[in-house]
């Protein structure tokens, strides 16, 4: 097996780095979300901290990992016999801290375990499987692409992050074991975001960008390739500097206990997440744990300033968004004014300076932010320095790869839908300034009528792998879907005494399989058609489009639905947004949407049944929703009936935007042509609050 790729010879990402090295440190930091585009080494340099951290030793046969110094008491597999702490004897063996990678598409069973089916069904007693929890306990557990899980598994997963425990009630089996992991999950947020109570469950966030200098650039290619000819050779030339890192480690770690946290710096850290109005007080948790291990991987015995700002930086950018659509983000101006402002007058803090004890070690994450990426020498930087300074090509105040990255890419995003409105204007249109959107707020629940089987989600009606059970049948895929038992034992005890069944289990055939049939809700495809010509240019009436359809689009993000964009102006229609989970990425082109010229229907409808047409075939079972905004009126373009007719079988509903005394009705004869809903612009709000009365 090739060894996996070194942690210190991962070039740049000196607040990832960082931000593990933390969590290696102390695991109540509380886990690492990392986000950031693809081809960032997200996943590599995970992969690679695991193989720095210290061996721990562990009960032998244990399925659970006890740890032999202190088992957990209530161990399934136990009760068991206290050895000397961290040793190995008859009764435990040292091993490497497990890496245990949980898969988007795994299943509940898999995650927290369950009833062993097999056992119970050959030889009638009642045993408990592990599951993923159980194996990376004292260990690191890692979830690429966190955001795609389903939430109700990112709830169960970050519950046990949390409590260190592992609660498992189900198909008859009551069992708790301990789960304490290092918890690390990946992200692209073009895929989609995470609710931010989610969110708030991770300790620290990271944004990772790739770098923009050439230099680096051809550094990470210079070691890739080397690492690709030869891993063992490759390994080989950073096992210095690992095995400093992995020493380091252990000695932070040994040295937490001893580290003092001063009342004043307290007061300070609770100042700042006050400062920076985060709700509830997990921040402020997470702050002072995070400022306390980083003064132990700092070798100092008490926090200073520096270890609350750098715990800061990490604990907070995701935890002060106070809108879905915000993107994660610190401003250090304003918390460098919250340090100042609560400094504490008389020093707590040693003469010695702040700046690493050990000059002369390495291993870490890189100094000044640049990992370390030097003309190709291979020498890894120091990892203390990461947090204090910025490396070349980065915003100002912002280390690369820092949380404060995000922000910064809104606008780039926002220019996109811009360009592709105006390219669909003819000559002589004149598009208007850009209108500002309002704060949004709650429509009313659109459904796809019927039952589907696409991805769990909130909004339709659907049957899949979760939800209540309403029946069972035999299995129709490859394999069972899950287990049910009752309808399992069912079928097959009729053909107990025909099987020659002389024992207490039961003799099986694969026939009598039976998977849970289960209703629960889906996620749709709302794909959202925008008149953005002329007629709709009015300030106060494209403000109200653009809160009606930004509100539509919230909804859409708490229902986890995927969204797209097609907008109609000028001589055409452009797909703004190609269908995506990022929500976000419909608002910031929303913003950025402008009006005028003249309107093509037609074209709208016909740009929106291809999308919907090429986006069946990439994923059949995800029903859409269209949402068609506009007036009704056609000034330009083809045959609005034969566009229309192209969406035959959508469920659709059109918010008619017509507005003023006389109305001439053209949003009603649209929706009876494409057999929708109507919805009007000025009472969408309405309809929700209404109903609320009646109620």
């Amino acid at each position: 097996m090739n060894p996996a790729y070194p942690f210190s010879a991962v070039v740049g990402l000196a607040d990832l780095k960082l931000a593990l090295v933390l969590n290696a440190v102390s695991s109540r930091v509380g886990g690492v979300l990392v986000r950031g585009e693809k081809g960032t080494a997200k996943s590599t340099i995970v992969r690679a901290l695991a193989a720095q951290l210290p061996r721990v030793a562990v009960v032998a046969g244990c399925r659970f990992h006890c740890d032999p110094g202190a088992p957990d008491p209530g161990c399934p597999d136990g009760p068991h016999e206290t050895t000397a702490a961290g040793g190995a004897d008859a009764a435990g063996a040292l091993r490497a801290a497990s890496l245990v990678e949980l898969p988007v598409g795994a299943s509940e069973d898999r995650l927290v375990g369950s009833l062993d089916l097999e056992r119970a069904l050959t030889e009638g007693v009642k045993a408990f499987e592990p599951g993923l929890l159980a194996a990376a306990h004292r260990g690191v557990l890692y979830v690429d692409e966190v955001n795609l899980l389903h939430d109700h598994l990112v709830d169960l997963l970050l519950d046990a992050a949390a409590l260190g425990v592992c609660y498992v009630e189900r198909e008859t089996v009551s069992v708790r074991h301990a789960a304490r992991f290092l918890l690390v999950g990946t992200m692209n947020p073009e895929e989609g975001e995470l609710r931010p109570q989610l969110l708030d469950r991770f300790g620290l966030t990271v944004e990772v960008r790739a770098t923009r200098e050439p230099d680096e650039r051809a550094e990470v290619v210079r070691r890739r390739f080397a690492f690709d000819a030869d891993p063992e050779a490759f390994a080989a030339r950073w096992a210095s500097e690992e095995a400093a890192l992995a020493a380091r480690i252990a000695r932070a770690r040994a040295a937490l206990g001893s580290v003092r946290l001063p009342d004043s710096r307290l007061r300070q850290i609770t100042a700042v997440c006050a400062g920076f109005e985060v709700d509830g007080l997990r921040a402020d948790l997470v702050t002072a744990h995070a400022a306390v291990a980083h003064a132990a991987w700092q070798g100092r015995d008490v926090v200073t300033r520096e270890d609350v700002r750098v715990a800061a930086r990490l604990a907070l950018p995701h935890r002060r968004r106070r809108d879905p659509f915000d993107a994660p983000g610190l401003d250090e101006r304003l918390l460098d004014e919250l340090l100042d402002q609560t400094e504490p007058a008389a020093p707590d803090d040693p003469d010695k300076p702040e700046s690493p004890e050990d000059p002369d070690d390495s291993g870490g994450p890189g100094s000044g932010g640049s990992g370390g990426s030097g003309a190709g020498d291979g020498a890894p930087a120091a990892p203390e320095s990461a947090p204090e300074s910025a490396p070349e090509g980065a915003p100002d105040g912002a280390p690369k790869g820092g949380p404060e990255g995000a922000p910064d890419a809104a606008p780039e995003g926002a220019a996109g839908p811009s360009e592709g409105s105006g390219s669909g204007t003819g000559s002589g249109d004149r598009p208007q300034d850009v209108a500002a959107a309002g704060a949004p707020f709650r429509v009313p629940v659109l459904k796809v009528a019927g039952v589907g089987a696409g991805v769990a989600g909130r909004r339709s009606s659907g049957r899949g792998r979760h939800g209540r059970t309403i029946g069972a049948r035999v299995p129709t895929g490859a394999g069972p879907a899950g287990i049910d038992l009752p309808a399992t034992l069912l079928a097959a005890a009729p053909h107990q005494l025909r099987r020659g069944r002389r024992g207490p289990g039961l003799v099986l055939r694969r026939d009598d399989l039976r998977e849970p049939v289960r209703e629960g809700r889906e996620g749709n495809l709302v794909l959202f058609v925008v008149d953005a010509s002329g007629s709709m240019g009015a300030r106060r009436r494209m403000t109200a489009v653009k809160t009606a359809v930004l509100s539509l689009l919230l909804d859409a993000y708490q229902r986890r639905d995927k969204i797209g964009l097609v907008v109609f102006r000028g001589a055409g229609a452009t797909v703004a947004l190609p269908p995506t989970s990022s929500v976000e990425a419909g608002a910031a082109r929303l913003r950025a949407l402008p009006t005028g010229g003249r309107t093509p229907l037609a074209e709208g409808l016909a740009t929106a049944a291809e999308v919907l047409r090429v986006e069946r075939l990439r994923d059949p079972d995800r029903r859409p929703l269209l949402v068609v905004v506009t007036d009704g009126r056609a000034t330009s373009g083809g045959d609005v009936a034969r566009a229309a007719a192209a969406l035959a079988g959508v469920t659709s509903v059109v918010v008619d935007c017509e507005s003023g005394p006389v109305r001439l009705g053209m949003a009603q004869a649209l929706a009876l042509r494409l057999g929708a809903r109507v919805l009007p612009l000025e009472s969408l709000g309405d309809l929700v609050r209404d109903r609320r009365k009646a109620g």
